[in-house]
């Protein structure tokens, strides 16, 4: 009986995210029957958000890395791969490139990287320190993935990489498990955004801009309410925003949170400021659930939305998203308008079954 391929995924922590929920997906619709997957992790992982996982070939490894340089780390990596014995690695973001230095000593037979969005600290790949990193790991990585246009044309023109080495794959949503469903409160207009509650994200500006368009929309006689579905350090920062505004009675801080289809039913329009981003799964879940988007023109939203007929796409700007919010409030006939083209538009040009593919071709090459 042939033995199955081993892949060990790197990661930062697996616990509530685009990236990690990108995983989820392709873990689940990987064959089992060909696959066997280690994850491992530098910070843990979530148990909660594990349960995601409905396969029984996972196998999880905590490095347990320390703040700061943690040399250490790479000798636990070593002897976890000596003993794993993986055909691929595959790391994801910049926290975890490096780690393909032990999978190259170990002469792993198929390593990749994925680029999957942007941090705060490397807006659009714009630090000198990461871009060397980069340059200096294209002798040790022999794929990369760029979930995005921008970060495809990143690879290549400012790393560096050769074309035969970089893969464009795309995120794709289950649009069975994220569907339209009826609103269940009719007598309010309903933004929410779910994510991580960082500074990348820029929930504050959405703050700012909800503070702004909850008074338009009161004075217009329509009750606007704002969902937020994740936690993060930003948190105390989004909720003294909303209690200055005197909106905090329409707003629901909601935390983490395993029930995300059914949270996004709840919603009529759904927000994404982030200051940058790759291919965000959370914007693709949005068009499946049938809801217009509005998000910031930065990295790969610029190729989810579609302006004026799915959603807006708009400056980084609180005063640019509150007037989008605010045609919903005059124009509310466009929610169920845009939302119909996100529906489609998820259904005929992000299928997830199209990316499974992608990736079981990557991992196959070996």
């Amino acid at each position: 009986m042939k033995e199955k391929v081993a892949i060990v995924h790197v990661v930062h922590r697996f616990d509530t995210g685009g990236l990690e929920n990108g995983m989820v997906n392709l873990i689940n619709r990987l064959d089992p029957s060909v696959y066997r997957h280690s994850i491992v992790t530098m910070k843990g992982h979530s148990e909660l958000f594990a349960e995601r996982i409905k396969t029984d070939n996972v196998t999880f490894y905590d490095l347990a890395k320390g703040n700061g340089q943690d040399l250490g780390i790479f000798l636990r990596l070593n002897r976890l791969l000596k003993t794993l014995r993986p055909d691929v690695l595959h790391t994801r973001n910049t926290a975890t490139l490096e780690m393909q230095l032990v999978g190259w000593w170990r002469r792993v037979p198929l390593r990749i990287h994925g680029e999957h969005g942007w941090d705060v600290n490397d807006m659009h790949g714009s630090n000198p320190r990461y871009q060397k990193l980069r340059r200096f790991m294209r002798r040790f990585v022999h794929q990369w993935v760029a979930l995005s246009v921008e970060a495809r044309d990143y690879l290549l023109n400012t790393i560096g990489v050769a074309p035969e080495r970089v893969n464009h794959i795309c995120n794709g949503v289950d649009i069975q498990r994220f569907s339209p469903q009826p609103s269940t409160d009719s007598d309010s207009l309903v933004v929410g955004c779910v994510g991580r509650l960082a500074a990348v994200k820029n929930h504050t500006m959405l703050a700012t801009a909800f503070v702004d368009a909850w008074h338009y929309a009161r004075e217009r006689n329509t009750t606007l309410k704002l969902h937020l579905i994740g936690d993060g350090d930003c948190r105390g920062a989004v909720e003294k925003i909303l209690i200055d505004g005197g909106c905090i009675k329409d707003c629901w801080l909601a935390g983490n949170r395993s029930d995300v289809p059914d949270l996004m039913g709840q919603m009529d329009v759904f927000v994404l400021p982030s200051l940058a981003e790759g291919i965000s799964n959370t914007i693709l879940e949005a068009m499946a659930s049938g809801l217009p988007v509005v998000a910031t023109a930065v990295g790969g939203n610029v190729e989810l939305v579609q302006h004026e007929q799915s959603g807006f796409l708009v400056d980084v700007d609180a005063g640019a998203l509150a007037t989008a919010l605010k045609r919903y409030v005059d124009e509310p006939a466009l929610i169920q308008q845009q939302g119909q083209c996100a529906r489609q538009l998820a259904e005929e040009k992000f299928s997830i079954d199209a990316m499974t593919a992608a990736y079981d071709g990557l991992y196959r090459s070996h």
